[in-house]
């Protein structure tokens, strides 16, 4: 997400300290987070003037937060999410994950957001980057979710391995290799080494 800003903006933060590093590494400034412990007086009086709202995973988020980030939008802020991934995998479960804030502050604000991660073409741009390839033909995505994972590398014409160790089950990876024909499905990325022959 950070790759979309610009130095010196102003930006108000609905996400982890990882979302707040990266903001800060792009040059733009953070005036806060939205589940900072302000009275609704104190967060008007520094939630002006804000140029994005930049919205990832966090544990944090509440009436408050999505407040304080729909007003911003709708008074003009640029919307940016890092992913719509709707559930995070936990040891213990599946929980709502950052693409649920994002489409809350979305629906709040009435403003669509603009997406930094897969399987959207910022992403795709700052792989093409870090790599210095145009060409990804030969390389591998593998992730554990076709909707996210497998669009992405579908879009920057990358072969996908969906594992099952995050939110799907064999069945329905296989199912989903039937009907988006698709590569590989692997338990881990241990068994994905395996398939291409890679000892680990």
């Amino acid at each position: 997400a950070a790759t979309l800003l610009h130095a010196g903006q102003r930006v108000l933060v609905a996400g982890g300290p990882g979302v707040v590093e990266a903001v800060e590494q792009s040059g733009a400034i953070v005036v806060g987070r939205t589940d900072d412990d302000l009275d609704e007086a104190s967060a008007q009086s520094n939630d002006v003037n804000i140029d994005a709202v930049v919205v990832g995973f966090h544990k944090t988020f509440d009436f408050e937060s999505m407040r304080r980030a729909s007003a911003a939008v709708r008074a003009g802020a640029t919307l940016i999410g890092t992913n719509q991934d709707a559930t995070f995998p936990t040891s213990n479960g599946v929980i709502p994950g950052g693409g649920s804030i994002l489409a809350a502050i979305a629906t709040a604000s009435g403003v669509a957001p603009i997406v930094a991660g897969k399987p959207y073409v910022p992403m795709g741009e700052l792989v093409k980057r870090t790599l210095n390839v145009d060409d990804l033909s030969e390389c591998w995505m593998v992730g554990d979710r076709f909707s996210t994972d497998g669009m992405f590398a579908k879009n920057i014409g990358a072969k996908f391995c969906l594992v099952t160790s995050g939110v799907k089950t064999q069945e329905q990876a296989k199912a989903l290799q039937q009907q988006h024909k698709f590569a590989l499905v692997a338990n881990d990325l241990r068994h994905f080494a395996q398939q291409l022959g890679v000892t680990v």
